[in-house]
């Protein structure tokens, strides 16, 4: 029995927005960070600490919880940035906060003992900031636009001449 071969249909790549790239880079660097603090809870002595007001080494306190939150907020924040900001400011806005966020991102680690867990944790989150770092950089220029004479123009030119 011969067989025909049928022509295979190939997948459609279609151009992702760098602007939704970015949005998406910022969204798992909320979950990143939000998922290493959360799994964090199952490391011994820190829901303790928790519970008798301590957090690493800092009194749990409103100023605390604040700032807190507050470094949260930035990647939230950048998510809605990233797809709202006109191009020059968004390209600009996003290499200024993942530059901040990499010395960030690298102090989680700093004095911790379980190296492997948030080595791991700051790693990914490394890449996510290098990734927008790259997507901001190398964002893609457009040529200018050459301004083409309306037929009228078109037509003066060519009586003149």
């Amino acid at each position: 029995m011969m067989r025909t071969r049928q022509p295979t249909a190939t997948l459609e790549d279609p151009r992702i927005p760098v602007q939704a790239k970015l949005a998406a880079a910022w969204t798992s660097l909320m979950f990143l960070y939000a998922y290493v603090d959360i799994i964090a809870f199952f490391k011994p002595g820190v829901v303790d600490d928790i519970l008798s007001g301590i957090v690493w080494e800092f009194n749990i306190s409103q100023t605390l919880l604040t700032a807190f939150l507050a470094l949260m907020a930035i990647p939230i924040v950048m998510v809605v940035l990233s797809m709202t900001l006109p191009v020059r400011a968004n390209r600009i806005t996003n290499l200024i906060v993942a530059s901040v966020q990499v010395p960030y991102a690298a102090f989680n680690v700093v004095g911790e003992s379980w190296t492997y867990f948030y080595g791991f944790g700051v790693a990914l989150e490394l890449v996510v900031l290098a990734l927008i770092l790259r997507y901001a950089w190398t964002w893609p220029r457009s040529a200018p636009l050459a301004i083409m004479p309306t037929s009228r123009e078109a037509d003066r030119t060519q009586q003149q001449a």
